[in-house]
């Protein structure tokens, strides 16, 4: 930007940063020396801090120096089941002792354990047991987190979980975007009748939710140990007449054909998908629909069969990350950590596990003409690294450089061994 752009008056200035815009598709379009001023809590001017008018500084309410440091966009955890009660610590004893993810379902474990765990906690205990894992994010980072429902399997527990999303998005600096999950596994008390489940889902919980807009999308697990892609166009038709958009589960565990469904419904995304076809790649394209890589549920059920990266590479596929916290496939809240793994496991580039938690996370939600990138217009969320260069953020495992976390032009996390340089 020139300094004649430069607005009048700004309520923040930032200097003397190293700017990773992600506003240049497959680069982290760096910007070295770089200055960043945010008004009313977006962007409204950025570039060389050569370029920036000698004037500046007083027209700015404040002003913060941060010595060098990397902005990023802040980071977008766009698949999270965040909002559940208890563990399953000892089912990943089972695993490590031989079973599989499917036979423990098939005992009354998985999913069905935490439904049982969330019924019995009471909105303001599950709201608690969920302050914790929000807080972890937002100091490493994270300014905007999708939040499923899906643990509730019955109307009013299902509604329970979305209050409680809403909840945390109030009470606390971060967007909150919730997702209904209702049709995520069969409940014990529908037993052999999966149809009259999906009746429910379709007839009572959908409608629900959109009267009191408690989600902005519909998800579904498309899985032979879940529903079938029959069972999920239902799901979807309904989400559809709600204005809902979608999102799906899909190709986990099995080829189900379950990103076709997805790209054919204009699905905003398809997560996991490890057995993907290319038939399903291709669709995806198509649509615009965004593939959700989950690292931490591949690492930890020790899958064996990798997401097709190189198709979906090849079909122009958007890739995004995400931590998939959850009780039971993925306890974890943290986004370089998913970054490493992906990169490690997948085969990822730094460059696009950093897009997978900024620009591509944003268009997984739906929302990429708000966040992602840092660019004048957008909200003025970011994150601040005390690192040498971005791929510091991929390569190291454990630790968290994040020196703060930026949401909406205001300082939500500080590090306690943050320097910050200021003028007010």
């Amino acid at each position: 930007m020139t300094p004649s752009d430069f607005p009048a008056t700004v309520d923040t200035l930032w200097l003397d940063v190293r700017l990773a815009t992600l506003a240049h598709q497959a680069q982290y379009g760096i910007i070295e020396k770089g200055a960043m001023a945010v008004d009313k809590g977006r962007i409204v001017w950025l570039g060389s801090i050569e370029t920036l008018p000698a004037g500046a500084v007083p027209k700015a309410r404040s002003v913060h120096r941060l010595d060098n440091a990397w902005v990023t966009p802040g980071l977008i955890d766009c698949h999270t089941h965040l909002v559940h009660a208890g563990n399953r610590a000892r089912e990943f004893e089972m695993l490590l002792n031989g079973a599989t993810y499917e036979e423990i379902a098939h005992a009354g474990g998985g999913i069905i354990s935490t439904v049982n765990a969330v019924r019995n906690a009471s909105e303001a205990d599950l709201y608690e047991q969920s302050i914790g894992r929000l807080k972890a994010m937002l100091a490493e980072g994270v300014t905007t987190v999708e939040i499923k429902s899906g643990y509730g399997l019955d109307t009013e527990n299902e509604l329970k979980m979305l209050r409680v999303a809403r909840q945390l998005g109030r009470n606390f600096p971060a967007t909150v975007m919730a997702t209904f999950l209702g049709a995520h596994a069969l409940p014990p008390e529908y037993k052999g009748r999966p149809d009259a489940y999906i009746d429910l889902v379709i007839g009572e919980m959908i409608p629900a939710v959109a009267a009191d807009g408690l989600a902005t999308a519909v998800d579904a697990f498309c899985e032979r140990i879940a529903f079938t892609p029959v069972q999920i166009e239902r799901v979807f038709s309904a989400a559809r007449q709600h204005g809902l958009r979608v999102k799906l589960h899909a190709e986990q565990l099995s080829d189900s054909n379950g990103a076709a469904l997805a790209a054919r419904f204009g699905a905003l995304s398809a997560d996991h998908l490890e057995h993907l076809n290319a038939a399903g790649a291709a669709d995806m394209a198509a649509a615009g629909t965004v593939a959700v890589l989950l690292p931490g549920a591949y690492y930890f059920l020790k899958e064996t069969c990798k997401p097709p990266v190189d198709l979906m590479r090849g079909q122009g596929v958007p890739m995004a990350l995400s931590t998939d916290c959850n009780p039971g496939t993925s306890p974890t809240t943290s986004p370089l950590l998913m970054m490493n793994m992906a990169c490690v496991n997948f085969g990822i580039t730094p460059v696009e596990a950093l897009a997978g938690f900024t620009i591509n996370a944003a268009r997984a939600l739906g929302m990429q003409d708000r966040w992602g990138t840092l660019e004048v217009g957008k909200h003025a969320d970011f994150a601040v690294w005390d690192i040498d260069e971005p791929v510091e953020l991929a390569y190291r495992m454990g630790g968290n450089p994040c020196r703060m976390t930026v949401k909406g032009g205001e300082i939500v996390f500080r590090s306690s061994t943050a320097k910050l340089g200021r003028h007010d």
